[in-house]
């Protein structure tokens, strides 16, 4: 996730095993991209710490974190504060946190918060969410609607910043794919998969501001998980995601050209 001024870079890394994931962050600085480093806010180094996003204007940043109830995810945030510096993480009451896993925090314009969420009452095995909040601190959670969530396994999403198109992982039979949607009016119609490979699965979706270009991870060779960038309509914005110095060395890979296939 970038920061709003597309200066700053957090991103979570794992093993090949994907069972371990640490939160990093890099600075564009002097034309580049600085070695990555975990945040002053970093758990214990025991803690699983994933999913970073940034809120619209930059005053907090939301992830996904297991420092307080081992190997439970659950939705945190910290705030930026104007100097740069960061706060003290807390931790989002219920019923946003549950005593099952939250994936993926996108906090959208509004105020409101897309995630995903193990917890019962849904229709699948996982499912999205939309939390809204209210001035007294407390918030309403509810799942989002077919066909969105189905009776298979739909568990992270991004939203584009004009709220009419929907990037949805699910696994609908071997493997977690990539899904577009376009809301038509009131309801969400299928656009169909994204064009990725079949044979491994794709994760963390990121739409540009436009809703027109897609940056996700998929596995790449002997990597876990490298970052691939597709166009899902024209007139995409060429200038995101954002580029440190002249940008040559700082693209993600396509997932659609023939020297990277899908």
């Amino acid at each position: 996730m970038f920061s709003p001024d597309g200066r700053e870079l957090f991103f979570f890394r794992a093993p090949p095993s994907f069972d371990r994931y640490r939160l990093l962050t890099s600075q564009c600085e002097g034309g580049r991209w600085r070695a990555p480093r975990e945040p002053a806010f970093a758990g214990a180094a025991d803690a699983l710490e994933t999913d970073p996003a940034y809120s619209h204007d930059g005053t907090w940043l939301y992830y996904a974190s297991d420092r307080a109830n081992k190997d439970d995810l659950d939705i945190w945030r910290v705030q930026r504060h104007a100097d740069g510096r960061f706060g003290e993480p807390e931790r989002l009451p219920a019923p946003v946190n549950s005593p099952q896993t939250e994936l993926l925090p996108r906090p959208l314009p509004d105020g409101r918060l897309l995630f995903g969420s193990h917890r019962p009452g849904g229709v699948g095995r996982r499912d999205l969410y939309i939390a809204t909040p209210h001035v007294d601190g407390s918030w309403d959670v509810a799942p989002l609607p077919a066909p969105v969530n189905t009776a298979a396994d739909e568990y992270e999403a991004d939203l584009a910043r004009d709220g009419r198109v929907l990037v949805v992982v699910a696994n609908r039979g071997t493997r977690s794919h990539l899904y577009v949607y376009d809301l038509d009016g009131d309801a969400w119609r299928e656009r169909g998969r994204v064009p990725a490979r079949d044979d491994v699965f794709q994760v963390g979706p990121l739409l540009s501001p436009d809703g027109r270009r897609l940056l996700f991870a998929q596995a790449d060779g002997e990597a876990s998980g490298e970052f691939f960038l597709v166009d899902l309509a024209p007139g995409a914005d060429m200038a995101w995601p954002p580029a440190c110095g002249d940008g040559r060395a700082d693209q993600p890979r396509s997932s659609t050209t023939g020297e990277n296939p899908p």
